[in-house]
């Protein structure tokens, strides 16, 4: 499953792909090839990207509910208690 990205994500994309090869490498990369570099990054390696992102995600998602889950505790014992 290659990740998908609108056009003008893409075209960014490739221009950085380009500036990174023109400033790190010894070589000068052409659009095209940038372009399928892009397109190999999004397809082998961007899912792993966007899983790990995904359950990062859910982990602070279930980190905050159950943070919420003791607030609503404490605070439904101290109406309790105070009532």
């Amino acid at each position: 499953m290659a990740i998908d990205i609108s056009a003008e994500q893409r075209k960014e994309a490739i221009a950085s792909i380009e500036r990174y090869f023109r400033e790190n490498m010894d070589e000068k990369i052409g659009n095209v090839a940038a372009g399928g570099l892009l397109g190999f990054f999004l397809e082998e390696i961007g899912p792993s990207i966007y899983n790990k992102a995904v359950s990062d995600v859910q982990d602070r998602l279930q980190e905050r509910v159950a943070e919420l889950d003791i607030e609503i505790q404490c605070i439904g014992s101290t109406t309790i208690t105070s009532g």
